[in-house]
């Protein structure tokens, strides 16, 4: 009786197993959804880290918009440059110059530097903390919890001293710092050159309020503006003009650096050779990335 039991369950089993397969097969070829070789062609070139540093949700979705319409090649920030060439030979055109875009923070105020602190006892994340008033003086400064360290996949951005710091030998551009950061002190600049300037502060407060504050933020002096062209005060806060930035504008550039009474203007990014060979004898400031497109001032509600 029990070989009866069994034999049937079995049979029943593979009875159904074949149903199934046969109904799985005849479903795969009635809604089957054919798709772009060319657009499975960049897919299998582009990395796969849907990172979103291309502006599009993921990968597969950047790569239809190559694909099918005419996408620029070289938007994929984690590929780089190999990764765009690879792209130009599936799509037969030529790859474009496009100046690689990099994090900047737009604070230089460590623990130290800052005059007014609070205990603060909440939650240990920026985008609490910023919900509470008075947590320091300088309501447009770094919080320093680290959910831009958080954020970032390649270990490219950490908090040193109550302050977030970009490593941009592993920043490949993702902007998921920029995206965290809920007081919009971090944002995307084009990077021209290997090494770049950029203005550490977003205070727009007036000169004296920002010295009550903080020891090295930007009190709208416009020492550098009467040393170099491409910066101007705009809202008592320095600003750099980036589409004007070229070589041709270094002196100058490096001239305001030298009146900044504040070190607000900071070189970041990655010497080159003839950089260092320029400035061997000079004791120059740590390296760091700018872009003012965002700044706290822009948020709903900032504590």
């Amino acid at each position: 009786m029990n070989w009866v039991t069994i034999g049937l369950s079995a049979g029943t089993l593979l009875t159904m197993a074949v149903i199934f397969s046969y109904v799985l097969g005849w479903a795969n070829k009635t809604f089957y959804v054919e798709t772009d070789p060319t657009v499975e062609a960049v897919m299998d070139a582009l990395p796969g880290a849907n990172c979103g540093g291309c502006g599009y949700v993921g990968c597969y979705e950047y790569a239809e918009a190559v694909g099918l319409n005419a996408e620029s090649v070289s938007k994929c920030v984690v590929g780089g440059e190999n990764c765009a060439k690879a792209l130009a030979e599936i799509m037969g055109v030529e790859v474009e110059a496009r100046f690689p875009y990099r994090p900047v923070v737009h604070c230089s105020a460590t623990y130290e530097d800052r005059l007014k602190k609070s205990d603060y006892k909440g939650e240990k994340r920026c985008r609490a903390a910023n919900l509470v008033s008075d947590i320091q003086g300088c309501t447009y400064g770094c919080l320093g919890f680290g959910d831009c360290e958080n954020a970032c996949d390649y270990d490219a951005i950490h908090v040193v001293e109550g302050l977030a710091v970009v490593n941009y030998e592993k920043c490949v551009g993702c902007a998921a710092c920029t995206k965290a950061c809920p007081r919009n002190i971090i944002s995307m600049v084009p990077f021209k050159a290997e090494r770049i300037l950029a203005v550490t502060c977003s205070n727009k407060d007036s000169g004296k309020d920002v010295k009550d504050v903080c020891t090295v933020g930007c009190i709208g002096c416009k020492a550098c503006t009467k040393a170099s062209s491409l910066i101007t005060i705009q809202d008592n806060l320095a600003v750099l003009d980036y589409d004007l930035y070229s070589s041709d504008g270094m002196e100058g550039l490096v001239k305001a650096v030298e009146k900044c009474p504040r070190k607000g203007l900071v070189f970041i990014g990655k010497p080159s050779p003839e950089d260092m060979e320029a400035v061997k004898s000079e004791d120059l400031p740590d390296l760091v990335k700018p872009d003012f497109k965002t700044t706290v001032d822009q948020t709903g509600w900032r504590g």
